[in-house]
């Protein structure tokens, strides 16, 4: 039985002369809109900033020009996120600061409608949607990590005041913590173009594997790092593991051979100059000094655990920074925990475990976008490992990545029909459509 899949307005078996040519002019400035807003995400010195009034705006026009599929799936992971919202709103009701709490919640219901258009946007149309995001995420990535490479060395005059912070590259972005981070889902996707192209055609994609992998290095995140390791990790393994033939597999081995050798130069030739060294140096440690100690981020773990334990209806967002601990949980499970409840802070938990362990299920069936589904599904479980170590809550391009990966879980089950009589060479025999790209 078909997925049941809901679209407005309904299509009707004969339109007026002229109006399929008044759609397709509408949906494609649709398009242009979505891959706008994506690319805005590039930009946040302030909050709100552009990208969300463009993303307010598409929430309000995609379901109405039918540009979305709003599978049961989706009304179910809705459904799950307006939950742990309304829990936070309880919350918030004994935050130190109402007001505060309850726009943070606010907020949070932004970011879960955001996804979930997303995601019914991408099931719509898999393939072509989510190249479209990622191609926007791509620019934008490059666009931010431009700025940061300009402002750390001082290429332009006064660009180090805009483009840095803490003597670290931040980029088109108030935080360093959060421009690393973001250029990660753009460097998997680059890495993907430069692993599936003709060898003819990667110059570009390698130009802007370099220049995403400085942008994240000079921004001295650890937990930028830990995220990009991850994530290419995961991606590297499963399309190796995927991969339709074997000589994909040797170039593979052979351009990730090569990549690790300029990357061991350009580290090398990197920590040559002092400052960038001294700050590699500091910055690889797995403990600061701020770390220790009952004031430190550790110390932090453990006040909230304990409040957590204390508070099950929560203590609503900045109770905690407020009255209890001189920064944040930098953990966003124990946060989520503290700023939702016990309800928010376990479907939380929840959603990032479920997405991953059906996202790995996921991962091997053999979709016409599986390449891109790796792409999505790497970035998205770095940045869960990364939640360990930071508060992403409010990361737009985190329910981006989850969007992208439940829209195409939901939108796209068509498994190859000869998969029970594959042979061992199943490139051959598997349509064209379904190769790697």
């Amino acid at each position: 039985m078909p997925a049941l899949t809901f679209e407005w307005p309904p299509r009707s078996s004969r339109n007026p002369p002229g109006e399929d040519a008044r759609r397709s002019i509408v949906h494609a400035l649709a398009l242009g809109l979505v891959w706008t807003a994506v690319a805005a995400g590039a930009i946040v010195f302030t909050e709100p900033a552009p990208v969300d009034l463009l993303t307010v705006i598409m929430i309000v026009l995609l379901p109405v020009i039918g540009l979305v599929a709003i599978k049961p799936g989706l009304i179910v992971f809705l459904s799950i996120w307006l939950a742990a919202a309304a829990s936070a709103f309880v919350a918030s009701a004994f935050s130190t600061d109402v007001a505060r709490s309850t726009i943070h919640s606010g907020i949070s219901v932004y970011l879960y409608v955001g996804a979930f258009v997303f995601a019914a946007f991408v099931a719509r149309r898999p393939v072509l949607h989510t190249r479209l995001v990622l191609h926007a995420y791509q620019w934008a990535a490059v666009i931010a990590a431009t700025a940061g490479i300009i402002g750390y060395f001082g290429i332009v005059p006064g660009a180090s005041d805009l483009f840095t912070k803490f003597s670290r590259a931040s980029g088109t972005f108030k935080d360093p913590n959060v421009y690393g981070p973001f250029l990660v889902p753009a460097l998997v996707y680059v890495l993907h173009q430069v692993l599936t192209r003709p060898l003819l055609r990667i110059a570009v994609p390698a130009a802007m594997l370099m220049l995403l992998g400085l942008g994240i290095l000079l921004s001295f995140s650890r937990g930028a790092w830990i995220n990009l390791a991850v994530a290419v990790a995961i991606y590297g393994y499963f399309s190796f593991v995927c991969a339709r033939t074997n000589r994909h597999r040797l170039k593979m081995l052979v351009l990730s051979l090569i990549g690790a050798c300029v990357i061991g130069a350009a580290l090398f030739a990197a920590t040559q100059i002092d400052e960038i060294g001294r700050l590699l140096q500091d910055r690889a440690q797995l403990s600061q000094s701020y770390d220790e100690g009952p004031e430190g981020r550790f110390g932090g773990h453990e006040k909230a655990k304990k409040l957590i334990i204390e508070n099950p209806l929560g203590l609503g967002a900045g109770s905690f920074t407020s009255a209890y601990h001189h920064e944040d949980v930098h953990n966003v499970y124990l946060s989520m925990f503290l700023n939702a409840g016990w309800l928010g802070g376990l479907i939380f938990a929840l959603m990032c475990g479920l997405t991953t362990l059906y996202g790995l299920r996921h991962v091997f069936k053999r979709t016409a976008s599986q390449a891109l589904f790796l792409v999505a599904y790497a970035a998205f479980v770095g940045n869960v490992v990364e939640g360990f170590v930071v508060d992403i809550d409010h990361w737009r391009h985190f329910y981006l990545l989850m969007a992208l990966v439940w829209g195409l879980m939901l939108g796209d089950r068509r498994i190859a029909t000869l998969r029970t009589r594959e042979p061992r060479r199943p490139a051959k025999i598997l349509p064209a459509v379904l190769v790697m790209r």
